[in-house]
């Protein structure tokens, strides 16, 4: 019986002890759930914080990677450029070395034109006053005739005709450029004259051409023959 009444007691004393102790978890059950909605929040402040960091280092990658790009690109088009210029001034030097080639090529065809065109004209003088030389005794056959006609005979036909031609041919030797070389009273000029005799003179000073023996003739300012002359001791 007492053994009864001691467990009874023991029930009795353990049963609001037990109560406390169911009524301890329903009481912990809110906090917690005010402890959990508390978190809730701060996990997803710490959750935004994480992305946004994920986000920012996404985004610096993305930006050193378009950096990187950037700089390969303008790596590229550097070299590209450079390329570009390198060809551009080899092309430049080819273009002055063929605009030097041709202004050569030019100075030498105009070179060898005026050569050409000298060495025919000279080439044409030279024919003309070989042609010249044999047709000057024809010229003094004529002279020396004509001297000889008295004055009353000048009007006779076959003078008259024979003075027509010699005119004729002077004037075809003009056109050549043939002029008679002036010697008397003219200065001595072993140039123009070539002296066969002295001679003297009260007319004309000394070294003074007094008197043409045969005439002379220039072409084109060149002399084709000297004047044979007498000069004034």
């Amino acid at each position: 019986m007492a053994e009864e009444k001691d467990l009874q007691q023991d029930e009795t004393l353990n049963e609001p002890g037990q109560e406390a102790a169911a009524e301890a978890p329903e009481a912990e059950g809110p906090e917690a759930e005010a402890t959990a909605e508390a978190q809730q929040p701060e996990e997803a402040e710490q959750a935004t914080d994480t992305e946004s960091a994920g986000e920012a280092e996404a985004a610096e990658g993305d930006a050193e990677d378009r950096d990187h790009r950037m700089t390969r690109e303008e790596k590229r088009a550097a070299r590209k450029a450079s390329k570009i210029d390198k060809e551009k001034e080899a092309m430049q030097e080819k273009i002055a070395g063929l605009e030097d080639r041709v202004k050569r090529q030019l100075a030498e065809f105009e070179n060898f034109r005026n050569r050409t065109e000298k060495e025919k004209s000279e080439t044409f003088e030279l024919g003309v006053r070989s042609v010249v030389e044999k047709l000057l005794p024809v010229v003094d056959n004529f002279e020396r005739g004509f001297a000889t006609v008295e004055e009353e005979d000048k009007n006779d036909p076959f003078v008259d005709g024979m003075s027509r031609v010699y005119k004729q041919l002077m004037t075809e030797l003009e056109k050549l450029g043939v002029e008679p070389i002036e010697a008397v009273g003219k200065p001595f000029d072993p140039n123009l004259h070539n002296a066969v005799m002295q001679t003297q003179s009260e007319e004309y000073e000394s070294g003074t051409v007094a008197q043409e023996l045969q005439k002379g003739y220039t072409c084109h300012g060149k002399v084709v023959r000297h004047s044979m002359v007498s000069v004034v001791e």
